[in-house]
């Protein structure tokens, strides 16, 4: 694997930064994995589906948001449960391929597959005997 790290932001207070008006934002559960080919990136967002989940990367910097439907089942008598939104920030390598990255959102976890460039790629050099 590569000896670059990718930088994972720790800042507690963001957790609740607001993401919309009336909504909390929680940090999702997110594992990263790495091979030869791609970074792989597993995030818990439950009850988030494909039209409330934006994935952006700009310079260099992946940003998942995720917001949960609210869907009212009759008229409010008390609310314990409030809307709940999604927001995590990475600091990328510069070796992502942005044009080739694939997402897919299944039973609430979000499976991001960033492709590395190809001059990140490791390769084997041929020996040549003159």
């Amino acid at each position: 694997m590569s000896e670059r790290n990718l930088t994972i932001s720790h800042d507690e207070n963001r957790s609740l930064r607001p993401y919309e008006d009336s909504t909390r934002t929680a940090r999702p559960a997110v594992d990263i994995f790495e091979n030869e080919d791609a970074w792989i990136f597993l995030a818990d967002m439950p009850g988030v589906n494909k039209e409330r989940l934006d994935v952006n990367i700009d310079q260099d910097v992946l940003t998942l948001r995720g917001r949960v439907e609210d869907e009212p089942q009759g008229e409010t008598l008390l609310r314990e449960f409030t809307t709940q939104a999604y927001m995590r920030q990475f600091q990328l390598p510069g070796d992502i391929d942005a044009d080739k990255a694939e997402a897919s959102m299944k039973n609430g976890v979000l499976t991001l597959k960033l492709p590395k460039s190809e001059a990140a790629k490791p390769r084997r050099i041929e020996i040549t005997t003159h």
